[in-house]
């Protein structure tokens, strides 16, 4: 059952039991980014957290500008609130950096990182026209939403959701048009001054997932990115072919896919690391000063008339 809570002004939904996910949108998106790759019952056992940043869906935008360090710290919130101590966390596009900062800052929180049409920080081209198009959202309104969303699903989808996919083109447009111009223009701020997280810091699996098509995150950029990070995470680059940007929206079925398979070798590897501790601290315990020593449990456990003497 799905529950919408307010924390200040910013809207999000918990939905089911099990290990927290929390999942962060991009610019343009909010929480029903997500909604089509968790149709299926593999997310049982899971807790999903899905949250409208501030200035994005039903959350209000509480200041004329936005940073990335302000979304962080709503997540934080969010977090804390909701009384989640470790997480899944997946992101797509901007909510990618957020994620990035998230965890990088604190490695232990995260379980496992999915990220979506991912990027480490927009080049400095990109942080010109990410300003642009937030000035044109704070000055002209809604008709600059729309000449923005007629430029985005020429440039942010692929020619196969255009053609095949109708109700995920129709499901992008609805995304973007419905957005506040002035949160949209706060976001924008936020994206293009955006900085590369220590993405070294970070130890729990990754799965960087990009499209064919993506103009933001292109291939070749994603396996870039990729190499910043620590090869314990074992981390995969996986590029979805005839996608764009939108990759949640776009092909639905397989992010479900590769999300999930992420999920359950972190919580495996995640189960396996909490056994060889609960065995290391077993282990110093009778080691320790005053302690038994294996042998002393050993004695404990031989009742007396099982003792030979000879």
């Amino acid at each position: 059952m799905t529950t919408t809570a307010r924390l200040d002004q910013v809207c999000y939904e918990n939905d089911g039991d099990g290990v927290p996910v929390l999942m962060i949108h991009g610019l343009g998106g909010t929480s029903n980014t997500w909604s089509a790759m968790l149709a299926s019952a593999g997310w049982a056992g899971y807790r999903l957290i899905r949250i409208d940043l501030p200035g994005s869906g039903r959350s209000a935008l509480a200041t004329p500008s936005l940073t990335i360090a302000d979304h962080v710290a709503t997540v934080r919130r969010i977090a804390a609130a909701t009384g989640i101590g470790r997480a899944h966390v997946i992101g797509h596009s901007m909510g990618c950096i957020i994620a990035q900062h998230l965890v990088a800052a604190e490695p232990g929180f995260a379980l496992s990182l999915a990220l979506f049409g991912p990027l480490l920080a927009l080049p400095d081209a990109a942080r010109a026209v990410i300003t642009a198009r937030g000035e044109r959202a704070r000055g002209e309104g809604q008709a600059g939403m729309q000449a923005i969303t007629d430029l985005l699903l020429e440039t942010a989808v692929s020619g196969r959701t255009r053609r095949e996919r109708r109700a995920a083109h129709a499901f992008v447009r609805e995304s973007l048009m419905r957005q506040s111009p002035a949160g949209y223009a706060a976001n924008c701020d936020a994206l293009a001054a955006a900085s590369p997280a220590a993405v070294e810091r970070i130890t729990c699996p990754v799965v960087l997932v990009t499209g064919d098509e993506d103009r933001v995150a292109p291939p070749e950029s994603v396996r870039a990115m990729a190499a910043h990070f620590d090869r314990a995470t074992g981390v995969r680059v996986v590029v979805l072919p005839g996608c764009a940007h939108w990759q949640p929206i776009e092909q639905p079925e397989e992010c479900e896919r590769l999300a999930l398979d992420l999920l359950r070798r972190a919580d495996r590897l995640d189960q396996d690391r909490r056994r060889r501790e609960a065995l290391a601290g077993q282990a110093a315990a009778t080691a320790a000063p005053g302690g038994l020593t294996a042998r002393a449990v050993m004695r404990q456990t031989v009742r007396p008339n099982d003792r030979q003497t000879g």
